[in-house]
């Protein structure tokens, strides 16, 4: 099972890079099954590269600190 507040530590790492963008992310789950739904704020959420953020930064930094975690889904 993930913790939530190892999750938001490592968010937490990666929030200063895309604020500086414009951009932000909220956590709104941690599923039982090793799930991450978070929400992509300000400049990411219309952002084209989303995509690439989402999976290729926000879900390899959680993917690294935290084994457990098998996938980000934006909501």
């Amino acid at each position: 099972m993930l913790d939530r507040e190892k999750v938001e530590n490592s968010l937490n790492q990666i929030r200063p890079a895309l604020q500086r963008d414009g951009g932000n992310v909220e956590l709104v789950d941690v599923t039982d099954d090793g799930i991450v739904k978070v929400k992509l704020l300000g400049a990411c959420g219309s952002c084209p590269m989303s995509l690439m953020t989402l999976k290729g930064g926000i879900e390899a930094k959680l993917k690294e600190d935290i084994p457990a975690v098998k996938s980000v889904e934006a909501v």
